[in-house]
């Protein structure tokens, strides 16, 4: 009979509520507010790596704008060109003179535009990758190949979203330039949307706004580089740990970006610049009109020397660390307060 009454009693308890000093349970998904909902979706880790990566990409590309400008207008100069056969300073006062603060931001806009999306897809793609398919178990430490193989095919992933806003952010760049082959500089220059629309209108459609893409992946870039820049960055970073940390400092991971951002664009440059000379070779005046990966390194080396395929790379280089650094620690600051709002019924539910 105690027996009975005491199954009775447990009945009870379970209809009733639970019992004296124990916890409530968990309000159902279907109670949760609006703002708890958002809280869950965008604390998730892949969501957090998308957010945060797109912030990372605006921030780091508005830090290094006139560099970046200036590396793309010491690209796409040929053989016998020398608009901007300058010292990075004495090539950045030009701008200055020329264009003013403005100059200095040419493309900008159209690249954070491009960068916002392209980094998220990155950074959540890789971190996606990662989880699904490159881990064994959450938490899991890949191994260098691994994380190389990860960058990379989240580089294909983010170049495929975005390169028509690439080619765009080039052409925008050079069109305020000094370069007298193209012409005497429009008063009113063309905008991102007028860039692309004349240019689906009379270059060719859609093949126009992927021009270059070829040789970027024959090249394989893009993909080279994030992969790099991801293993460079892990391993760089976990070394910079210290025992019984779980983090580096802030100056640590700047540290860890800065030599992962200059380690994957020194292998990789050469790509960059064939990138960006396929990207306008069909504008008249710059002094060439390649017809294949192959036939532009043949030139570029026959004119120019090998250093041709290297054009731009000291503002590169000081743009890197930067660039990298600020990519890298903005990311992990805005991941690392979006994970934090996981609203605490997350947390029981676990």
């Amino acid at each position: 009979m105690p027996q009975t009454n005491a199954i009775s009693h447990l009945q009870a308890q379970s209809k009733d509520g639970p019992g004296p000093g124990l916890p409530p349970p968990p309000p159902p998904s279907e109670k949760l507010t609006i703002a708890d909902q958002f809280l869950h979706t965008i604390s998730e880790p892949v969501v957090a790596a998308f957010c945060a990566g797109g912030v990372a990409g605006a921030v780091s590309r508005t830090v290094v704008s006139p560099l970046e400008r200036l590396k793309i207008l010491f690209q796409v100069q040929s053989a016998g060109r020398d608009a901007y056969k300058l010292s990075v300073g004495k090539a950045l006062a030009q701008m200055w003179r020329e264009e003013g603060w403005r100059g200095f931001m040419r493309g900008n806009g159209t690249n954070c535009i491009r960068i916002v999306p392209y980094s998220a897809v990155q950074f959540g793609s890789y971190n996606f990758y990662k989880r699904h398919f490159f881990e064994r178990h959450p938490g899991d430490s890949l191994t260098p190949l691994s994380r190389l193989t990860c960058g990379g095919i989240a580089g294909i992933t983010s170049v495929t979203f975005t390169y028509p806003l690439d080619i765009v952010r080039t052409r925008l760049s050079i069109q305020s330039a000094s370069f007298a082959e193209l012409g005497e500089r429009p008063k009113k220059l063309p905008g991102m949307w007028q860039t692309l629309i004349t240019m689906y209108k009379s270059e060719g459609g859609i093949k126009a706004l992927y021009r270059g893409i070829v040789p970027t992946v024959a090249g394989v870039a893009p993909y080279a580089q994030v992969g790099l820049n991801f293993m460079t960055y892990e391993f760089v970073r976990q070394y910079l740990t210290l025992e019984g940390e779980q983090n580096p400092s802030a100056s640590r991971k700047l540290v860890a970006g800065a030599v992962s951002g200059a380690v994957a664009q020194t292998c990789t440059y050469p790509f960059d610049v064939l990138r960006r000379r396929f990207q306008i070779n069909t504008m008249s005046g710059m002094g060439y009109q390649y017809k294949s990966l192959a036939d532009a390194v043949r030139v570029i080396i026959a004119q120019e020397g090998v250093k041709g395929l290297y054009k731009g790379i000291i503002p590169n280089l000081l743009k890197v660390a930067p660039s990298m650094a600020s990519s890298w620690l903005s990311f992990e600051l805005c991941r690392d307060f979006l994970v934090s709002l996981k609203p605490e019924e997350d947390t029981l539910l676990q």
